[in-house]
This record gives structure tokens, C-alpha cells and sequence, in this order.
């Protein structure tokens, strides 16, 4: 199995690939940029967009796996939602299947939360809805980690000093959460 994952440091951190590689046993490749838009990911004239649109070009993967900045689903969804139909279009007609990793809310109470604006509940559901509805648009996987990040953060600590970054724990859960998608697709699958 190939997996290309398309993203930024909510994708880096923690060595997210290489755990989704030993969960899967795949072989895991990331093109991520801090601060990195799908869109992006979409522009050959970066260098990014370019080694990105050259993999898809490449050899065969199984799954892409799509991951916007943290808050682009929400202050930029028309970019968002353009972005994520013109890569799962790419990605279908090279024979794979496209995923979205659908993230988190930030922490609770954090200062970068208060920045923003705005209030834990309302971001955690703003993105859940976006993503929901982009899978369901695009007919693409949805690796729903940042419902796990809500469901499980009161209990546990999932995220690093920043309050936005996941820690290693975070970071494992969303690993989890990606290899049961696609390993769970697979065994649904032909």
C-alpha cells in the first residue's frame, strides 16, 4: 500500500507519517509545509504544488490523504472546498482514493483560541461540518480525528504547549484514526 499525505505541521508533527506507516504497513509519504493551504498543494509554479502534483503524476498510490491549515475550513471555505473537488478529481483519475484528515479545534481556553475570536464548541463543529460536507461532496474517505480530538480532550491531553500542535499522544490518535479509516476501507473494498 502507498499513501501520499498532503498538509502542513498538523501533518509533520510528531513524526505523524511514520506512524501511520507502521500502523498500516505502508509506505507513507508526506509533502507538508507549515502554514501550507491545499491550495497550494494544487500550484505547480510552488515548490510544493510542484513535487506534489509530480507524485500524483508518478507512481500508483492507494490513498491521498488531504489536510487544510487548521482554520482554512472555516475563514476561507471557498478555497477550501474548491481545493479539496480539484485534488479529489486528480486524485480519482490516477486510481486512488482520496481522504480527508478532518482536525481539531483549538484547545480549550487557548490564547490562540481567544485570538481568533473565537469559542472551542463553535470552531470544533464549524470544521466537523466543512469536512463532513467536502467527503460527502467528493465521495472521499473522512478520517474524522478532530471529533476524536472533541470527544477525548476533557479526559485526556492531546495537544503540546502551543494549544494548537497536537503532542505525542494527539498525534498517535490521529495516527490511529487514519489507519483504521483506510484499513477499514480496504477490507470493504474488492
Amino acid at each position: 500500500m502507498r499513501i501520499l499525505m498532503l498538509g502542513n505541521s498538523f501533518t509533520a508533527a510528531n513524526n505523524l507519517p511514520q506512524r501511520l506507516a507502521r500502523l498500516t504497513e505502508a509506505e507513507v509519504m508526506a509533502h507538508t509545509r507549515g502554514g501550507a493551504r491545499l491550495a497550494e498543494q494544487l500550484n505547480p509554479k510552488t515548490k510544493l504544488g510542484a513535487r506534489t502534483l509530480a507524485a500524483l503524476e508518478g507512481e500508483p498510490l492507494d490513498f491521498v490523504i488531504l489536510q487544510e491549515m487548521s482554520h482554512g475550513p472555516i475563514s476561507s471555505p471557498q478555497s477550501f472546498f474548491i481545493s479539496v473537488k480539484r485534488l479529489c478529481e486528480w486524485i480519482r483519475a490516477k486510481g486512488a482514493t482520496p481522504v480527508l484528515f478532518a482536525t481539531w479545534a483549538y484547545e480549550k481556553d487557548s490564547a490562540k483560541l481567544a485570538a481568533k475570536g473565537w469559542d472551542y464548541e463553535g470552531m470544533a463543529h464549524q470544521l466537523s461540518a466543512a469536512y463532513r460536507q467536502a467527503a460527502q461532496e467528493n465521495r472521499a474517505l473522512l478520517a474524522e480525528v478532530g471529533q476524536r480530538f472533541y470527544d477525548l480532550s476533557p479526559t485526556h491531553p492531546l495537544y503540546a504547549a502551543d494549544g494548537v500542535h497536537p503532542n505525542e499522544e494527539g498525534t498517535q490518535l490521529a495516527a490511529e484514526v487514519i489507519a483504521e479509516t483506510l484499513l477499514t476501507h480496504k477490507e470493504l473494498t474488492p
